[in-house]
């Protein structure tokens, strides 16, 4: 969870403070000497001064343990971060970069927390962060996350470019464009993933359960931030998708439930599957409309172990007939919302268990425009329960069939008779889906698997060429995610859940 909020560098404006307080307070100290002092007296008392200086000085150098450093600070606990950086200025054989030096001890710091939620952002990185979470960006549209040395995909957005190649929740990101993300935090890894609209970048995706990386080529786009979804769906029930939560995710949802109300809105499911999470002020803004006024969203624990409460504000109606649909790309925020309405409200959770994000982070610019986030606390639900790294386990648990799990195809690979790999055998679950059937599904191209290829192309108007490529690899995919939305046995499951809460 990103929580955004414009503070102040306090202990870096501090130490400036306090440095131009020493500095002007000295110089105030020789100007107000040399006017009460006499000119003879003042340059004895300044060559006595100086010989003493220089006999102390030479005294340390002659006898002395330990090397005299200056570093320019009272802060001992710097004083070996000082003296690193002047010996490789003064040692190193070639100029350092003296910017590039000191960001990277910053970033040194961060990454020593050892959090994958703490980052410290370049000017450009920070751009690119403030922008994710307010308006629109260009990129790919996916939220990733460092876990355990990798870059990881913890949802792709909806409707975005990496939802259409098929991207998927852990789904490690090895390279982009070639270039290895080992070692690299997620910010670092967003700057490369991110570009502008229309030029393209090729992932490597390492894919839990599959035995070699996939490259998935995907071309960027505008990725705007609309991130609520409403639709009736039979019955009097409405179906509202959050996909993340945006500083006007609250004004959106309240906006869409009042047009749903207004074509006969009895009950809602509210669809956080991939969600990956977002502001903490949305996040209790939309609980409060479906916990009852008083009862508590959410707790904050310090570092000190001192909690505060948050209760719902209660600006909406909890009255309303809810269900709530969870998924493991469900993170942070939306995770914050499904634990308040489930223990404060007595609401359903349908699904799967939920990612495990429970900490809370705060974003701090820096005069230059870079910037630095980093967790200040971890968050509770209203039982008091902390599900960082455990996630939420839904009432009733509701897999989707085994055809929604399976791996993306590279359309730039050719896949013809003869042809035996993982991406035949995953083309060949595809066709399967979908109604053609290939004769077999263990990942050899024979001539039924092309008699069924050809048969697909013929139906969908592609050249009947019997070949996997191209316009033909895309258009499978999409129609196997039309699949996917028909046969949602956890939407269908979460319908019938909540027609037993309407009677």
């Amino acid at each position: 969870m990103k929580v955004v909020k414009a503070l102040k560098d306090e202990k870096n404006d501090q130490a400036k403070v306090e440095e131009s307080i020493i500095e002007h307070g000295q110089e105030t100290e020789i100007k107000s000497g040399y006017i009460r002092l006499k000119k003879f007296h003042f340059i004895m008392l300044l060559f006595l001064v100086v010989f003493l200086s220089a006999g102390i000085t030479t005294f340390a150098l002659a006898f002395g343990d330990e090397k005299v450093v200056t570093v320019g600070t009272e802060r001992p606990e710097f004083d070996k971060l000082y003296e690193a950086f002047d010996t490789l200025k003064s040692g190193y054989y070639k100029n350092i970069d003296q910017k590039k030096a000191i960001n990277g001890a910053i970033n040194g710091m961060v990454e020593s927390l050892d959090d994958p939620y703490s980052d410290y952002m370049s000017n450009e990185e920070a751009e690119s962060f403030h922008g994710s979470i307010s308006s629109s960006f260009q990129g790919i549209g996916a939220e990733i996350q460092e876990k355990d040395s990798h870059i990881v995909i913890v949802s792709p957005i909806k409707g975005s470019p990496a939802e259409k190649a098929g991207l998927k929740p852990n789904d490690m990101i090895m390279s982009v464009n070639g270039k290895s993300l080992q070692g690299m935090n997620s910010t670092q890894a967003v700057t490369l993933i991110r570009g502008k609209k229309g030029t393209k970048v090729e992932l490597s995706i390492q894919r839990p359960g599959t035995d070699a990386p996939m490259t998935v080529p995907i071309i960027r786009d505008d990725i705007p931030i609309e991130t609520v979804y409403g639709e009736m769906v039979g019955d009097s029930i409405a179906k509202v998708q959050i996909t993340s939560f945006s500083s006007n995710t609250s004004k959106e949802l309240v906006k869409t439930l009042n047009e749903l109300n207004g074509k006969g809105m009895k009950g809602l499911v509210l669809d956080l599957r991939q969600n990956p999470g977002g502001l903490l002020d949305q996040a209790i803004s939309i609980s409060s409309m479906f916990v009852p006024k008083g009862k508590l969203v959410l707790k904050v624990e310090d570092r000190n172990g001192k909690i505060k409460e948050y209760p719902s504000q209660n600006e909406g109606n909890p009255n309303l007939p809810l269900v709530v649909l969870i998924d493991k790309g469900s993170a942070s925020a939306s995770e914050i919302l499904a634990a308040a309405v489930k223990e404060s409200a007595g609401v359903k959770l349908i699904g799967e268990k939920s990612f495990g994000k429970g900490t809370v982070q705060t974003a701090s610019d820096f005069k230059d425009g870079s910037n630095l986030k980093f967790t200040t606390a971890k968050w509770l639900t209203p039982n008091g329960n902390w599900i960082h790294k455990k996630g939420i386990n839904p009432d009733v648990a509701v897999s989707l069939p085994e055809f929604a799990t399976l791996t993306i195809i590279n359309p730039d690979k050719e896949l013809k008779l003869t042809t035996s790999s993982t991406e035949v055998q995953t083309a060949q679950k595809m066709l399967k889906a979908i109604g053609y059937n290939p004769g077999r599904t263990d990942g050899f191209f024979d001539e039924k698997t092309k008699a069924a290829v050809t048969a697909f192309q013929k139906a969908n108007k592609l050249p009947a060429n019997g070949v996997l490529k191209g316009d033909s690899t895309m258009k499978l995919m999409e129609l196997l995610r039309d699949k996917i939305k028909t046969s949602d046995t956890q939407m269908q499951e979460a319908v019938k859940v909540l027609k037993g809460t309407m009677k």
